[in-house]
């Protein structure tokens, strides 16, 4: 059986997911949403001519809901990245947008029988995903947030540059919120497959300053593009891809966790069926301290839903 996918807001994310999936030929089926019909039709219309020049041909169609009864992975990508313009850092500031874009798109997709895996990356990200999840019903193991899995790239960038090794190199994970109370646990991340602690100690590397760089990553990409594409596309992607591969990938997204009652940044499994299991990572009393922390934020700003 082939591939289906859908995407619902086909702006920068969105366009650039669907590029990925259709010139990876990891889609046999795309479906296209859009506010604006005219966007996806040109997106449609795009996608179509590179398949002259691709080795697969994807069935790209657009506007219909209908089409997510059987769909296997949907993309809500949806947003308003103006309002991020003038926010000093505050991914919340679409909130007020998104919630709105949810309470309009959610019925949509419950009443089409979609029961496949939903993966979201609309900002902000922990919240709107839970969000989601509550207004149309699936389990929880079926909703998930791209959530520190892009933050978690940004650190192993961040730490690759100052060691000079490949980011694959670089492990651990970002924990928390998609925005400004996330934290890199450090006591999980490893260079090369050593403790990075002692690494940055005996070369004087000021972890609390590439923790800073990691967190503004997405801001500095921001104030120079306008958004982020790339790889948030790659994330989601990425994500999807261990769902249909049913590849048991150990990564951090945005899930439930039952303990502080909200979705949060962690690491989990994601298998055929979502997030399989969340692996529960001992951590030092600090940083299971600000776990605790960033939680209680989401949940809090979830709260005023």
């Amino acid at each position: 059986m082939g591939r289906k996918y859908a995407i619902i807001g086909v702006g920068h994310v969105g366009a650039t997911i669907a590029f990925a999936l259709v010139t990876k030929g990891d889609a046999d089926e795309l479906i296209l949403i859009d506010k604006n019909e005219k966007k996806a039709r040109a997106e449609q219309l795009d996608l179509k001519d590179a398949t002259a020049r691709l080795e697969t041909r994807p069935k790209i169609k657009i506007q219909d809901y209908s089409e997510l009864a059987d769909t296997d992975i949907l993309f809500v990508t949806a947003g308003n990245i103006h309002a991020l313009d003038h926010a000093s850092g505050n991914r919340w500031a679409e909130f007020e947008y998104t919630r709105e874009i949810v309470k309009d798109i959610a019925p949509k997709i419950k009443e089409s029988g979609f029961h496949g895996v939903l993966i979201d990356t609309m900002n902000p990200c922990d919240a709107i995903s839970q969000y989601l999840q509550k207004e149309i019903g699936l389990p929880g193991s079926q909703v998930l947030g791209t959530g520190t899995f892009l933050d978690t790239a940004r650190m192993q960038r961040v730490v690759a540059e100052q060691f000079d090794v490949d980011p694959k190199n670089v492990t651990g994970f970002v924990y928390g919120e998609h925005g400004e109370s996330q934290f890199v646990a450090w006591s999980t991340v490893k260079v090369n497959g050593l403790d990075v602690i002692p690494l940055a100690k005996a070369r004087n590397i000021n972890l609390t300053e590439l923790e800073s760089q990691s967190r503004s990553g997405g801001w500095a990409i921001h104030s120079g593009k306008g958004y982020t594409s790339y790889a948030i596309a790659t994330c989601a992607v990425k994500l999807s891809r261990a769902v249909l591969d049913d590849a048991r990938l150990m990564c951090p997204c945005s899930s439930y966790n039952k303990k502080y009652d909200s979705y949060v940044g962690q690491p989990g499994i994601i298998g055929k069926n979502g997030v399989e299991e969340l692996i529960e990572i001992p951590l030092p009393d600090d940083e299971e301290a600000k776990l605790a922390n960033s939680a209680a934020t989401i949940r809090e700003k979830f709260a005023t839903m």
